[in-house]
């Protein structure tokens, strides 16, 4: 980099995605890689996007320090993972590869060959960390980690304290070495089970976990239920329990960031905020609805986002994450991935061909296979089960606690609870939804004539979505639907 480009014009460079041109020998490399920007990826476990204050949840204060991040940098409205559990989620994300393409569909390490971020950053003298949820990302040695906190020494990945005290020597060792730096910060609230449970107390008498205290509770009356679910004294008490864990998320997360503040390292940070996916509960959690992969996708970079801009138009996705860290640092993309960088849309500019989100789902932890996969544009989804045969039951880890067990009591009374019941266990080869008209995905719209050129469209996605990330499944999704419609 010449005497005459500056650390803004640089950033303004980056932003515009020519990173590249800048780092291609001599000086401008040296330059480069002086200023390549330091990382922070912030996650929440198993939390619904509408879960924060800023994206609508009305209970006073539950999110204050995500708010805050909100108000500082971009905020996504369309942004989905890849898929709605978490492993293969995360290994999605580090790879930007489907899982399909990585030799991990569930609860596996990921093939050998496949390249990851973190190896990546390493080569470019990055320093890689990780707080919690470091069994997710393996096999080990392929992510690079410097610095490894186990869940268990931040009592359960869950207490504001100790990801404060991780995340402080962390930034000092990094200061200390004088090198960029990759930080991982995973919380594992809103996951099960739900802070001041009983299913927390057992784990905290029985088996001696060190799960926190929790420090705010709310009452099953001060919740908004998510469209999907049913109001039933149980469920509101669960999700009541729910939001208790989502406020201790944001304090563990705040902490996070109050420490990166107090380092000195914030002007060259990227932070992203994302969760792996949606909350876990019947119709979000390991399937392919809107409220099973949507995610509230946050980015600050100071020098490049606008603060509080909300980009309501294009489309991200979670294997898109990887090709997006890769360019803002500067580095050469890897070959054969799924996403594509979206870092001109971190400074406001547009991007074409962000009009559809292609989500998948596989097996649960239980090694349960459900094949799924849906499209879906800003207004309508749709999903093919291929698993749905009228035979198979479905079981997932959103079955346990109060609120499956409260649906199923309802429906030997409530004959609208008894179909909802049926169809998430049973399911049907084909569901079509208008997520604008119909937020909770309660009107199936498959058979209806008036929507036939729709799921027309889609199916047509769907199929050229499935051919362009070599998806196994395409064959038999156009033997069973392409061939019949």
């Amino acid at each position: 980099m010449t005497g005459n480009i500056g650390r803004r014009e640089f950033m303004r460079l980056v932003a515009g995605g020519t990173a590249a041109a800048l780092i291609q020998g001599g000086a401008p490399a040296q330059e480069s890689r002086r200023h390549r920007p330091n990382v922070v990826l912030l996650t929440a476990d198993d939390l619904d996007y509408h879960s924060l204050g800023v994206t609508g949840c009305r209970i006073p204060g539950i999110t204050p320090c995500l708010d805050r991040l909100a108000s500082e940098g971009l905020r996504f409205t369309h942004a989905h993972v890849a898929t709605a559990v978490c492993q293969p989620c995360r290994q999605s994300m580090m790879t930007g590869r489907y899982p399909h393409n990585i030799g991990a569909t569930g609860f596996e390490p990921i093939s050998r060959q496949v390249p990851t971020l973190q190896e990546r950053l390493h080569e470019a003298g990055y320093l890689n960390g990780i707080l919690a949820k470091v069994g997710h990302l393996a096999p080990r040695e392929k992510f690079c980690w410097d610095t490894v906190v186990q869940g268990k020494a931040l009592a359960m990945g869950r207490s504001p304290e100790r990801f404060y005290e991780a995340a402080v020597s962390f930034f000092r060792k990094v200061k200390a070495a004088g090198k960029p730096f990759f930080l991982m910060a995973n919380s594992q609230d809103p996951h099960r089970p739900f802070a001041g449970s009983r299913g927390e107390k057992r784990r905290r008498e029985r088996r001696k976990l060190p799960f926190p205290e929790v420090d705010k509770r709310f009452r099953p009356e001060e919740v908004d239920l998510p469209p999907f679910l049913p109001d039933i004294p149980r469920v509101r008490r669960e999700v009541a329990q729910y939001f208790a864990s989502v406020h201790r998320c944001d304090k563990a997360l705040g902490e996070v960031l109050q420490a990166l503040r107090e380092s000195g390292l914030e002007d060259n940070t990227l932070v992203m905020f994302i969760s792996d996916h949606g909350m876990a509960f019947p119709f979000a959690k390991t399937n392919c609805y809107r409220a099973s992969t949507r995610t509230p996708w946050m980015v600050r970079w100071p020098g490049v986002t606008e603060a509080g801009r909300v980009d309501s138009e294009h489309m991200v996705c979670g294997v898109d994450f990887t090709p997006t860290i890769l360019a803002a640092c500067g580095l050469e993309p890897m070959r054969e991935t799924d996403g594509r960088s979206f870092l001109p849309l971190l400074s406001g500019r547009k991007q074409k061909g962000r009009d559809e989100v292609f989500t998948a789902f596989y097996k649960t932890s239980a090694r349960k296979e459900y094949p799924m996969r849906s499209v879906q544009d800003r207004r309508f989804g749709y999903i093919y089960n291929a698993w749905a045969d009228g035979k198979t039951v479905f079981k997932n880890e959103s079955q346990s606690g109060l609120t499956f067990s409260a649906m199923r009591a309802a429906a030997k009374k409530d004959e609208k609870i008894a179909a909802r019941v049926k169809l998430f266990l049973h399911r049907v080869p084909e569901e079509l939804y208008d997520y604008q008209k119909d937020p909770g995905a309660q009107v199936n719209l498959i058979a209806r004539a008036d929507h036939r050129k729709t799921a027309a469209r889609l199916r047509r996605s769907m199929a050229g979505s499935m051919a362009a990330v070599s998806d196994p499944l395409l064959t038999r999704f156009r033997r069973e639907v392409l061939a019949g419609g």
